[in-house]
C-alpha cells in the first residue's frame, strides 16, 4: 500500500496541484512538492473525503452514548462508531466545539487529511461540518491505540517486549518521515 516517491499522484485531481514547493529535504537536496489549493468554488471541491450528516454520525455513535466512547484528548471525544449506509466501523472524533478553527480552516484541514495515503496513518474516512457541528471519522483500529498498548495496560496484561516496541518505533518513523517529506 505504499505510494511511489513522486510528484504526481494519479489518484489525486491535477486541479488540485497549482502551487510548487521547492524546499531542501534533510539531506539537502532540492526536492519539488506540489501543494493542494482551495479552489475558487469553495475547499469542498476537491475533498476526497466522504461528507457525513450529523445526524448520520449521531446515529452510528448511539447518540455519542458514553459506552461508544473510545478516548477523550485536547482536541475533543472520540467515539466508536458503526455507519449505517455502509456497516463500516469507524472511529469518530467530535471536535471540540470552543475551538478556535473556522468553517473554513476546518475544510482545508480535511482536505489536507484526505490527501494522506500511508501504511503507518490512520485514514480519514469522512467528515461532518453541520452547523457548529466538526467531526472526523476515521478508519477503526480494532486493536486500540499505541497509548493503549504502552501505557494503559490491564493488570492481568504482560507489557509489551522490546523486539514489538521498536517495531512499532519503527513504523511510527516511518509515518512521520512520510509526512515530513513526502506529503
Amino acid at each position: 500500500m505504499s505510494k511511489k516517491d513522486s510528484t504526481k499522484d494519479s489518484s489525486v485531481p491535477q486541479s488540485q496541484h497549482v502551487n510548487r514547493d521547492k524546499s531542501k529535504s534533510r539531506n539537502g537536496s532540492d526536492s519539488k512538492r506540489e501543494l493542494p489549493v482551495v479552489p475558487k468554488d469553495g475547499p469542498t471541491a476537491n475533498i476526497a473525503a466522504q461528507t457525513f450528516t450529523f445526524r448520520e454520525l449521531a446515529a452510528a455513535t448511539k447518540n455519542f452514548r458514553p459506552e461508544c466512547l473510545l478516548g477523550e484528548g485536547g482536541f475533543g471525544r472520540v467515539y466508536k462508531g458503526r455507519l449505517e449506509s455502509t456497516g463500516q466501523v469507524v472511529a469518530v472524533k467530535q471536535l471540540d466545539r470552543n475551538g478556535l478553527q473556522g468553517n473554513r480552516e476546518f475544510l482545508v484541514e480535511v482536505l489536507m487529511l484526505s490527501l494522506l495515503h500511508h501504511p503507518n496513518l490512520v485514514n480519514l474516512i469522512g467528515y461532518c461540518a453541520d452547523g457548529d457541528q466538526r467531526l472526523l471519522v476515521y478508519e477503526f483500529m480494532p486493536l486500540g491505540s499505541l497509548e493503549d498498548h504502552l501505557h494503559d495496560l490491564p493488570p492481568d496484561k504482560e507489557p509489551l517486549d522490546w523486539n514489538t516496541r521498536m517495531k512499532i518505533a519503527a513504523g511510527a518513523a516511518k509515518g512521520l518521515e512520510y509526512l515530513h517529506d513526502k506529503a
